[in-house]
């Protein structure tokens, strides 16, 4: 822990410490520069300020969430995301991976919030019920708004972990019994990152906190206070599925010949139109799949109020806007009846100028053969 002893160690020492070797840091600075659509010519800068930098010393707060954000994090593709950026990162709380418990565990945070005050990364993951005066989560005697506000007031930023910490997630689905709150609607004074997904992808979350050590600052963010470097793109847009959409060639039935063919399941109830996340680039599970291809439609888990936007094994019923460089802060949502219109004329124009693509190929081929004839 960073309060141990006073003593501080760069993010290169303690990798080295636990046994990897240079290469295998130099490897890890390439993976992570990628992730984050860092150029090459940047893998140097990441490198030095790993070698170079102190590591922050970071208090993770769980509320009212299943600890999915956290078990994300661990089962990352690379080990030093788990076993370095994680658990080594100068962890001083987490109730969920701490070795102390009760007030040794309290102490240990209140120890970090009073020596590094203005300097430590507060992650949150899960809401925070505002419902009878906080009571639906306590922790350690006290309501978990109370906590945050804290320990917000000392944190040079904060990071709101998953989509529970960042819109409320299933807690804040209708009717929202216990008033579940995301973190930014709760603290207006602090820099907050909100990093949305059930769970997010454990890359996508060892980039974040790699950006800020590297560059000292947040990285940019959209009008919703996520990365762009994460969540810019729809699932949609890098699917592999998508020349079936654009061809119009979709699965009717999670069983019909279509699905096993491997055709777009938006018909199924696929939100990847309407979701921002790298799930098809990155993808999970060591970059091995992600839920579309392993056969099941995206359910927009990181898109707000996810779970009332209607049944997940029906279509849309509002659906952003179309083109590949659209992004969340220029494409807004359209009308269910626009939707099933335009859904209707993009399949029709796609297979349209298929075929006369098609017949132009043809006519030319028939006029070159009358050139050779003659």
């Amino acid at each position: 822990m960073a309060t141990e002893k006073s003593v501080k160690e760069t993010y290169y020492e303690s990798i080295i410490k636990q046994g990897y070797s240079r290469r295998d840091f130099m490897k890890f600075a390439t993976y992570i520069a990628a992730y984050m659509g860092l150029e090459t010519s940047m893998i140097g800068q990441v490198a030095k300020s790993l070698e170079n930098t102190y590591r922050i010393p970071v208090i993770w707060e769980h509320y009212q969430e299943c600890t999915c954000c956290s078990e994300s994090f661990i089962r990352s593709d690379h080990p030093i995301v788990s076993d370095i950026i994680l658990d080594k990162i100068s962890l001083d709380y987490t109730l969920t991976l701490m070795a102390a418990s009760g007030h040794q565990a309290e102490a240990a945070k209140q120890a970090t919030m009073d020596k590094y005050k203005g300097e430590y990364i507060l992650c949150v993951e899960g809401s925070v019920p505002l419902g009878d005066d906080g009571n639906y989560c306590c922790i350690a005697g006290r309501s978990a708004k109370d906590l945050l506000i804290e320990a917000a007031e000392g944190a040079k930023a904060i990071i709101a972990w998953g989509s529970c910490a960042s819109n409320g997630c299933v807690q804040a689905a209708y009717p929202n019994p216990t008033e579940a709150t995301p973190i930014h609607k709760i603290i207006k004074n602090k820099p907050i990152i909100r990093v949305p997904g059930c769970p997010p992808i454990g890359e996508v979350m060892a980039g974040i906190i790699v950006h800020m050590i590297t560059f000292g600052r947040l990285p940019e963010l959209d009008g919703l206070g996520r990365p762009k470097a994460f969540y810019s793109k729809r699932v949609h847009d890098s699917c592999y599925r998508r020349p079936y959409y654009d061809a119009g060639l979709f699965a009717e039935t999670f069983d019909d010949q279509n699905a096993k063919d491997g055709y777009c399941l938006y018909k199924v109830g696929c939100r990847g139109p309407m979701t921002y996340n790298s799930c098809g680039t990155i993808k999970w599970n060591n970059g091995v799949s992600y839920p579309i291809q392993s056969g099941h439609g995206c359910i927009g888990c990181s898109e707000e109020d996810f779970w009332d936007n209607g049944p997940f094994y029906e279509r849309l019923t509002g659906l952003a806007g179309f083109g590949i460089e659209s992004t969340a802060d220029t494409i807004g949502k359209v009308a269910a009846g626009v939707v099933a219109g335009g859904l209707a004329v993009h399949a029709v124009a796609a297979n349209i100028s298929k075929r006369k693509e098609l017949r132009s190929r043809t006519d030319r081929g028939k006029q070159n053969e009358k050139k050779l004839d003659s």
